[in-house]
C-alpha cells in the first residue's frame, strides 16, 4: 500500500472492491496542510489504478472529518505565504496558482471514474466541506456539522460546490450567513445522500458502498460521466475559476487584512470567535483605520 504523511488508503478487509481513504491528522482535526491536497489526489489515482476497487470511501480519523485549512500559523504569522502575502502589492496570480492547485487536487475525487463517498462525523467545515462535497455522495452522522464559516470574512469556497449541490437559494443562505447545518438538515435539504445516528454511520456508509461496489466499474464510470457532464455544461469550471480568484481577494482586501492583523494581535481563536459571533465586521475605511492602529501598536511599519 502507498504511504503518505497526512492520510492513508487501503482496500477494505471485508470487501476489497471498496478503498478506504482516511484523512489522518487527528491531532489537528485533520486540518489541511500544504501536503494534504496533493496526497488526496495521489491516493485517488492509486485507487483508480487498482482494478479490484470499484468505490472509494473517504473519512476522517479522530473526532471529526476535517476542520478546514490549518490556518492558525498562517493567520497569526507575519511570514509571507502565497495565500497571505505581507509584501505589497499583492500578487493575485501567485495566490490563484496555489489555491487553484488545491481545488484541482480536491476535484480528483469528483473526476475519479470510480464513485467517491464522504463519510462525515464531527464536522466538515470550511475547506473540509470542499473536500466532502467534491465526493459524489455524502453520508453524515445526524449530529455532524457542515458549513463554510469563512464566507463571513477571509474566504470564498473555491470548489463552488454549494451552488451545484444545494441550488441557488440554499447556497446563498449558507454563503450569506456562514452558518453550519447538521446531518439531519443536510439530508432534508438534499445536500447529504443520507444521515444516520453516529453509532450507525459506518454501517450505513458501508451498506451503500457495498451496493455500489457490486456494479461493474465501467457502468459506474459511464453513469458518473453523464452526471458530471451536466455540471460542466452548467459552468462548474468557470465558476470555480471565479471563486478561486475571489478567495484570494477576500484575504487581501481591507476586511481580510483587518482579520489577519487582528489574528496576529489577539490570536486566531479570538478572530474566529469575532467572525462567527454575528458581531459587526469592520469594512472599508473602518477596516483600514483599525489595520493602521494595530500595525502602529505592533511596530509593523
Amino acid at each position: 500500500m502507498p504511504t503518505y504523511s497526512t492520510l492513508s488508503i487501503n482496500q477494505d478487509s471485508r470487501n476489497p472492491a471498496i478503498a478506504r481513504l482516511l484523512l489522518n491528522r487527528p491531532e489537528r482535526f485533520n486540518a489541511i496542510n500544504d501536503q494534504m491536497p496533493g496526497e488526496i489526489r495521489q491516493a485517488v489515482e492509486w485507487a483508480n489504478a487498482n482494478n479490484q476497487v470499484h468505490v472509494i470511501v473517504l473519512e476522517g480519523a479522530g473526532k471529526g472529518f476535517c476542520g478546514g485549512y490549518d490556518l492558525v500559523d498562517y493567520a497569526e504569522s507575519t511570514a509571507d505565504h502565497s495565500c497571505q502575502q505581507e509584501r505589497h502589492p499583492w500578487d493575485p496570480m501567485v495566490d490563484y496558482r496555489h489555491m487553484k492547485q488545491c481545488t484541482e487536487d480536491f476535484m480528483a475525487l469528483w473526476r475519479s471514474p470510480k464513485p467517491t463517498i464522504a463519510k462525515v462525523h464531527g464536522a466538515a467545515v470550511a475547506g473540509g466541506s470542499d473536500i466532502a462535497m467534491c465526493c459524489d455522495l455524502l453520508v453524515m452522522a445526524e449530529d455532524a456539522k457542515i458549513g463554510y464559516m469563512p464566507t463571513r470574512v477571509w474566504g470564498c469556497p473555491t470548489t463552488a460546490m454549494w451552488s451545484f449541490r444545494l441550488g441557488p437559494m440554499r447556497a446563498k443562505q449558507m454563503m450569506f450567513t456562514g452558518n453550519t447545518i447538521d446531518g439531519k438538515k443536510a439530508a432534508d435539504w438534499g445536500l447529504a445522500t443520507l444521515c444516520a445516528p453516529a453509532s450507525e454511520l459506518d454501517a450505513k456508509t458501508m451498506e451503500l458502498a457495498d451496493r455500489i461496489a457490486s456494479v461493474p466499474s465501467s457502468h459506474l464510470a459511464m453513469h458518473k460521466m453523464v452526471v458530471n457532464q451536466v455540471m460542466l455544461t452548467m459552468g462548474l469550471e468557470q465558476t470555480q475559476m471565479m471563486a478561486t480568484v475571489f478567495d484570494g481577494i477576500t484575504r487581501h482586501n481591507p476586511e481580510g487584512v483587518w482579520f489577519r492583523r487582528y489574528s496576529q494581535e489577539a490570536g486566531f481563536k479570538a478572530a474566529i470567535e469575532w467572525r462567527d459571533s454575528g458581531r459587526h465586521i469592520p469594512e472599508g475605511d473602518e477596516a483600514r483605520q483599525l489595520i493602521k492602529e494595530i500595525e502602529e501598536r505592533r511596530g509593523m511599519k
